[in-house]
């Protein structure tokens, strides 16, 4: 069987953990920041975990993660 492909720009937005949970940065965070307060930049700021629902698209666009 051939390789299958994964799609770059999910590659690059998504990483997982060692238990196999799928990881994605926080929306929020890229401009505009200057009138949100330094909390909840700060929060903002981590990872978070992909809702379950959304974890099955994310395996099919990342088959080897």
């Amino acid at each position: 069987m051939p390789k299958l492909k994964s799609r770059k720009a999910a590659a690059k937005r998504f990483k997982a953990t060692g238990s196999g949970k799928i990881m994605r940065r926080s929306t929020h965070r890229k401009h505009l920041l200057e009138h949100k307060s330094p909390g909840r930049r700060r929060r903002l700021a981590g990872m978070f975990v992909v809702d379950e629902r959304d974890a099955g698209n994310v395996r099919a666009m990342l088959p080897y993660l």
